[in-house]
């Protein structure tokens, strides 16, 4: 007999049709949706705690995986992954959420104003019925990939097993509608006059930089703007998000906060600066230090105007347009430019030793091991804390969506093993690795669980210095009692161990050497490296903070 599809059915058949993976954890409000997708066949990742449902599928569009969908129950779910839903809306992420709504005849007394809730954030919810389930959930994809945003899909509860109906007409013309609100206004033609103008000024240029963000990423600029570099003989640095980019021996690595010292001091010497795709936010920015004696700042992005004071140009376009725009006004032969008088470092120039005064790890001493021991094919992923600027700074990622660090938006920690669990979904090809904090790690010890069931194989490496270091480093100079930012050191190989995955305390770099044997011997399941890293190394960024908030260090 053939069953009648049901509303949960529809929304499944569009997820199923867009998402090859779902990330969930099922309860009363999203069980018939789920069930609908694992009797298929469809991969649902079964998660321990909801915030890694949306923050899995943030990272798996990052990875390069496309919109990825999410999925919790009502009421308690639905709260629990809020987090991770609000770094997604301010990281501008899209991600499809399907979760449980109250019933279409009113609220429970379990239920709170989900809508509302959601509304707060910045964030869409679509309530499908019997007549709209298939249209709202594809509109949902639509505004997520258009918009880069998360959409919330909502299925009442006492609709999940109910019937589809014909759609209606009418619903047809409301989608169509909300469609044409949402539509982004597409960035104008780029005129020949403003390309030859920016042209000329970066051919005339003695120092000229090009910085490029995740919208040079989003609009696959990076060889147009490596072209353009070549023929002016410039240098490159991007954000985070752009990591490698143009794939170019003159990138200088990421610009702002997490410099390096001697690269953001080359940077500052730049004369014209373009800047392509990046939103120049005061952490880009290096807390208004980086690019302090450019002469020129031009900037191209699709947002309506510039995004800092500092610009004396900006071009509304699409980066890629931009850049081949460039191309075509730049006929001559590359030159060599700045590079000519450059020499460019492949690691930062001042060694490290390998133990802190206190006889703990430096942790820049094991983050350089670790560039040399890992294979070249990773994809990097993070926690947020004080110990998140060393990875990026001396790990290198094979493309910008192999380096990743949730949380940075809404200054949050405890996302970094659900990224890892969509950073592995979307790069199977891939060794995916953690880095993260003892403190964040803890938050969310549960998905160690998650990763033995379901991905093969990933390295997670806990900076450990018993403390939430960024307060430390943060409130402690400004004499604050510490009491409650520090904590007993956790055996974080021995708990690895007990849950089935392989670890290894790391005390000095030598202990490294066991890490270098699981890769050795194929990096079969989960290694978890619980690295005992000193608290008394401060980053030089957390200094610079420090200094930009006007905080004064008091002695002891």
């Amino acid at each position: 007999m053939t069953r009648t599809s049901t509303v949960a059915d529809a929304v499944a058949d569009v997820v199923a049709a867009h998402s090859p993976v779902v990330f969930s954890l099922v309860g009363n409000g999203n069980a018939h949706f789920v069930a609908s997708l694992t009797s298929r066949g469809h991969r649902v990742v079964s998660v321990r705690h909801e915030t890694a449902t949306v923050i899995a599928a943030h990272s798996y569009a990052l990875a390069g995986g496309g919109v990825a969908a999410a999925s919790a129950t009502y009421g308690a779910g639905f709260t629990n992954l809020l987090t991770s839903l609000a770094e997604a809306r301010l990281a501008r992420v899209p991600v499809v959420v399907v979760v449980g709504g109250e019933p279409t005849t009113g609220s429970r007394a379990i239920d709170i104003d989900q809508i509302g809730v959601a509304a707060a954030m910045y964030v869409q919810t679509l309530t499908v019925g019997r007549a709209n389930a298939t249209a709202q959930t594809e509109l949902a994809y639509a505004i997520a990939a258009r918009d880069r945003v998360p959409v919330i899909v909502t299925i009442p509860y006492d609709l999940v097993d109910t019937s589809v109906e014909p759609p209606s007409p009418v619903a047809g013309l409301e989608q169509e509608a909300v469609l044409r609100a949402h539509e982004l206004a597409e960035a104008p033609d780029v005129e020949r006059a403003d390309a030859a103008h920016v042209a000329g000024l970066l051919a005339r240029a003695q120092r000229p930089l090009i910085l490029a963000g995740h919208g040079a990423v989003l609009a696959e600029a990076g060889d147009a703007l490596r072209q353009v570099g070549d023929r002016v003989g410039a240098l490159f640095a991007t954000s985070l998000m752009a990591h490698s980019l143009t794939g170019s021996p003159w990138d200088l690595g990421i610009a702002g906060g997490f410099s390096r010292p001697d690269v953001a001091e080359l940077i500052g010497e730049a004369d014209v600066v373009l800047v392509v795709g990046a939103s120049m936010n005061l952490w880009q920015m290096r807390y208004e230090t980086l690019l302090t004696h450019a002469e020129t700042i031009i900037q191209v992005d699709t947002r309506p105007g510039s995004t800092h004071p500092r610009v004396d140009e900006f071009h509304r376009a699409d980066a890629r347009a931009f850049a081949e725009a460039l191309l075509a006004e730049l006929t001559d032969a590359d030159r060599d430019g700045w590079r000519g008088s450059v020499t460019m470092q492949d690691a930062d120039s001042r060694p490290f030793e390998e133990l802190a005064p206190d006889g703990r790890l430096d942790p820049q001493a094991v983050i350089t091991e670790l560039e040399a021991l890992l294979p070249l094919e990773r994809s990097i992923t993070q926690d947020n804390g004080h110990f998140m600027g060393w990875a990026p700074r001396h790990l290198s990622a094979p493309d910008p969506h192999a380096m990743l660090l949730p949380g940075l938006a809404l200054h949050c920690i405890g996302l970094g093993v659900g990224s890892l669990l969509g950073v592995a979904a979307a790069r199977p090809d891939r060794l995916p690795v953690l880095v993260t904090g003892d403190g964040g790690f803890l938050m969310e010890l549960s998905e160690l669980d998650t990763l033995l069931r379901e991905v093969p194989s990933a390295l997670v490496v806990v900076m450990n210095d018993a403390a939430f270091g960024m307060e430390v480093h943060q409130y402690g100079v400004r004499g604050l009692d510490t009491d409650a930012m520090t904590f007993a050191e956790v055996d974080f190989a021995a708990l690895a161990v007990a849950m089935g995955a392989r670890g290894a305390k790391i005390t000095s770099l030598s202990d490294l050497d066991r890490v270098q044997e699981w890769l050795d011997r194929g990096a079969e399941g989960i290694f978890v490296a619980d690295v005992a890293i000193s608290p008394n190394v401060v980053a030089d960024w957390l200094r610079l903070s420090n200094r930009y908030n006007g905080v004064v260090e008091v002695s002891a």
